[in-house]
This record gives C-alpha cells, structure tokens and sequence, in this order.
C-alpha cells in the first residue's frame, strides 16, 4: 500500500512513523508513505495558504489552489487512483469497520487541515471523503492522520505477526476486548481467573465472550445497539 499524506507539517510524523508496527511494515515494503508539504504549492512568496472567510467568522480558512495543486501533483506521483480522505471534525467517524475498508485499498491520500477548516471546493475538486476520529476538535489534521495511519497499517498482511491478535481485539467483531493476564500468577493478592489457568479452551472462550460483553455493557453500551450479541 502506499499512502501519502498532505499537511502543513511533515515535522510532526517523524517520529510516529519511525517505531513499532509502521516502522517494521515501512522496512518490509508493506507499505510506503510519503509526506508532501502544502506550503510548497503556494502562490506567493510568503507560501500564504489561508485566508479569511467569506462571510464574516473568526479564524482562516484553508484555500484551495494550494491544497489542489498539491493533491494533483501528489495524484500524479503514481498510476494507482487513490482513496482520498480529508480529515476533518465533520467528516464521518472513523472506526475498525472504515479502518479495515481503507485497509483493501492500494492507495490512499490523506489531506491534513488546519485554522477553521477547508474551502468546501477543495473536497468537491480533490472527491475527497471527509472521515473524523471522534467528537471533539484538535490543532489540526495531522493527529488524525497518524490515527488512521496506525489503524490502517497494523491490518495489512505481514505487519502484525501474529494475524490472530489483529482478529482478537477491541472492536474487531463489535465488542471491546476481554481482560488479559501474564505472570506472576498472583501478583499482590490478586489471582489470575482460574478458567485461563485450566487448559479448556472451550470454557477459555466462553469466559472471555462473556467478560466483553460485560465490558462493553459497562464502558460502551453504543456499541451493543450495533451487534446481535446482546
């Protein structure tokens, strides 16, 4: 996969993406990412890529001849037609379910905003689909865009060595994970359920089914509303 990301800040994803999972699947040539800067597609000396809003408002507004010449030069940079997203607070909520789509994908372009949002004739002119990561507001779109990064990646083949934890996680089939225990055995008082000590995988597993429903009833009760496993 290859994804490339726009942002006003290719700083702030060094680090992110040089450890861990993305690291070893960057290494591996599982996936490739690219950052590009949107400032370098300004028109002007001072690289101006923001102003104020038609309308009145506070704020500055992303405009869109920096953002879609960059977005066309990015697109040109491989024959594969990308997924675009743009991140952005109204967009969809992301979830396991979108990250997993996104993950069938050989190519996403990933647009990183900044100030009070974008002019709406950049998704029009770039198809982009809006996706946010949850009900709040941040600094921008780069946080965001590692989120997504993260998700995404650690669900392409040979990433994750173990495929089975990928499939074992909160989320993964509608539920928030079941709790999980290591040695010692007992460490201050407090044992290790004896089910997980007993060897019967089948009771293994009715334990565990049983802990993430009680887990995702008491944490995220949402999330039952969308499963039949109530």
């Amino acid at each position: 996969m290859r994804i490339d990301v726009l942002t006003l800040f290719p700083e702030m994803f060094g680090s992110p993406l040089a450890h861990s999972i993305i690291d070893r699947a960057r290494q591996q040539g599982i996936v490739e990412i690219v950052l590009t800067n949107i400032r370098d597609f300004a028109g002007d000396n001072y690289h101006k890529v923001d102003d104020t809003p038609y309308g009145g408002g506070p704020g500055m507004v992303l405009m869109p001849g920096p953002v879609v010449d960059c977005f066309r030069h990015v697109e040109g940079l491989s024959a594969v037609s990308p997924k675009v997203i743009m991140l952005t607070p109204r967009g969809k909520l992301f979830d396991q379910q979108m990250a997993r789509r996104l993950s069938t994908a050989e190519r996403l372009v990933l647009v990183s905003g900044r100030y009070e949002g974008f002019d709406e004739r950049i998704r029009e002119k770039i198809g982009a689909e809006e996706v946010s990561i949850g009900d709040y507001v941040l600094s921008g779109g780069e946080i965001p865009a590692m989120v997504l990064i993260d998700s995404v990646v650690r669900l392409l083949p040979g990433a994750v060595g173990d495929r089975q934890s990928v499939r074992d996680e909160s989320f993964s089939e509608g539920l928030l994970e079941y709790p999980q225990y290591t040695r010692p055995e007992v460490f201050e008082d407090v044992r290790v359920p004896g089910v997980l000590l007993s060897g019967n995988h089948a009771e293994i597993a009715k334990w565990r089914k049983q802990k993430s429903l009680e887990k995702t009833r008491s944490n995220r009760p949402d999330l039952l509303d969308t499963t039949d496993q109530q």
